[in-house]
């Protein structure tokens, strides 16, 4: 089996990318970080599985189409896609600067677009596939002083619901996560109790039960979030 990550060395992507590793899973896998994404291949290949890494900037049209065929050619079929690469940056929509939205509207959005796109024509030829989606708990309901994250969230699950209803014909799946507050890279200094957060574990976990359901089921979403934060 074979599957694609964005922004697989930190938080939610790098324990999915572990997961599936141990699971057999050969990967394809993308980050800004070049030497995070050597050391996570060295940790992944002891699994006995292959591991291709491409630095990319998910913000860049380019850079995303580029780590898409890139993945295309590592493999023959792609069994998963995982979209997981996101930005936050804090702030109200009226107040922040436009750049703002900008960048995350190029990673939230765009790259998942056109990840989806390209990596869903060929799961569409080969009549299966699965696609996850990292949204957030604000795809849901706007969040405090998160005005651009909120609506790039929104539009990502919107654009989930599309890709399930048009791959579904095809045998392609397609699910989206929301997560409440992760134990990622964004909550560093704080000081809230890791055991207050849901955990990347928690979110790779899950991913990988739904991906053994049986062939004629789909978990459409996946709200996951702490019991009391």
């Amino acid at each position: 089996m074979n599957a694609i990550i964005t922004a697989a060395t930190k938080g939610i992507g790098k324990a999915i990318a572990i997961k599936l590793a141990q699971s057999g899973y050969n990967l394809s896998l993308c980050a800004r970080t070049a030497a995070d994404l050597v050391e996570l291949q060295k940790e992944l290949e002891t699994y006995g599985v292959k591991i291709f890494v491409k630095p990319t900037d998910l913000s860049s049209k380019a850079d995303v189409l580029a780590f898409a065929e890139f993945s295309l050619s590592s493999f023959n079929k792609i069994d998963v896609l995982v979209n997981n690469a996101g930005v936050f940056i804090p702030g109200l929509l009226l107040d922040e600067e436009t750049e703002s939205f900008e960048l995350q509207q190029g990673v939230n959005i765009n790259a998942t677009y056109l990840m989806s796109k390209t990596i869903g024509k060929s799961m569409q030829l080969n009549n299966t596939g699965h696609i996850f989606n990292i949204c957030s708990v604000a795809s849901l309901a706007p969040a405090d002083n998160a005005g651009s994250y909120s609506v790039t969230k929104a539009a990502m699950l919107s654009l989930n619901n599309v890709l399930r209803q048009e791959l579904a014909p095809h045998n392609v799946k397609v699910t989206a996560f929301l997560p409440g507050s992760t134990k990622t890279s964004s909550w560093e200094g704080t000081t809230i109790p890791d055991e207050k957060f849901v955990q990347p574990e928690d979110i790779a976990e899950t991913l990988f039960t739904i991906l053994n359901l049986s062939k004629g089921v789909n978990v459409d979403e996946v709200l996951i979030t702490p019991l009391d934060f």
